[in-house]
């Protein structure tokens, strides 16, 4: 496993689509266990393939219950809404609040090809739909009714 690189705000590749995963392999295989350290590693909750530099549909989270990875993910469903503080690995330091529904239902493959669905409530739900955009070009400060300023997020920062 390693480390790779977080693409950062202004490179291009954050706003592209990713290409679904044909080939289930080893090279598969290392693209997630290196993003999950990577996810580990920068104290977040997901992280999408294109944040890595990979224009694939894959994506790893972990909101303390232990890594999902999801090849190829879809939402099927999702209801309730929710808002709250959004942030991004590729956009550090930075914060928004957004609404984004607060049960999501998601249809995927794992690294073995194999099918199958996963649901989540609250924070699972919101990392669903953040890293699920990532992998179609959209990234949270063009969902976000507005960031948080410089003052509010220091005051966050006191309050950890």
């Amino acid at each position: 496993m390693a480390i790779r690189n977080i693409v950062k705000d202004g490179d291009p590749i954050l706003r592209k689509k990713c290409r679904p995963v044909e080939k289930f392999d080893q090279k598969l295989a290392v693209l997630l266990d290196d993003m999950a350290e990577t996810m580990h590693k920068a104290n977040g909750v997901g992280l999408a393939a294109p944040q890595v530099g990979m224009l694939r549909r894959v994506v790893v989270i972990d909101v303390g219950d232990g890594v999902i990875e999801l090849v190829n993910p879809k939402i099927i469903a999702y209801s309730g809404e929710q808002e709250g503080l959004e942030g991004c690995l590729s956009f550090p330091g930075e914060w928004g609040i957004a609404k984004r529904p607060n049960y999501v239902k998601v249809r995927a493959q794992d690294r073995n090809g194999d099918e199958f669905t996963v649901e989540g409530k609250e924070l699972l739900a919101r990392a669903f739909c953040h890293e699920l955009d990532h992998l179609d070009g959209v990234v949270f400060k063009e969902i976000v009714e507005r960031m948080l300023s410089k003052a509010e997020i220091e005051e966050m920062d006191k309050e950890r």
